[in-house]
């Protein structure tokens, strides 16, 4: 019952993970469900002018893995697209704040594991939600 392996699905030049950002899961995976399905260039498009602190930190790890793939000359970029793509929750940074009468109140500080995995356009896993009109 674990998850499934990602091993013999793609390389390991297409897939990229940020691990403990400094950036709550749950407002990294609104980023991240903009850009699943969709082209490279456009996912890189939408992240540049996206004003969400964590499009900066995803348009990065998309480029790191573009770049990987170009230093092993695999495909062409045009032809990639974000395959997968998701969040899980890193470890969490326990705060303490002083209150009134000598009590104290935990802050949470959260952090996050981003995962991106980009295939080609050609493999049909996962395709561009359609838009409704």
């Amino acid at each position: 019952m674990g998850k499934p392996s990602l091993k013999n699905e793609h390389h390991s030049a297409n897939r990229v993970s940020a691990m403990s950002v400094r950036l709550a899961p749950r407002k990294a995976r609104i980023v991240v469900d903009m850009i699943r399905g969709l082209d490279v260039i456009d996912a890189l498009s939408i992240l540049r002018y996206t004003n969400k602190r964590g499009a900066g930190i995803i348009e990065k790890l998309i480029e790191s893995a573009l770049s990987n793939i170009e230093k092993q000359g695999e495909s062409d970029i045009d032809t990639l697209r974000v395959g997968r793509a998701w969040v899980n929750e890193g470890p969490t940074m326990r705060r303490f704040m002083p209150r009134a009468q000598g009590r104290a109140t935990r802050i949470r500080k959260r952090t996050c594991h981003i995962h991106i995995v980009l295939d080609s356009k050609t493999s049909g896993a996962a395709h561009k939600p359609a838009v409704e009109q």
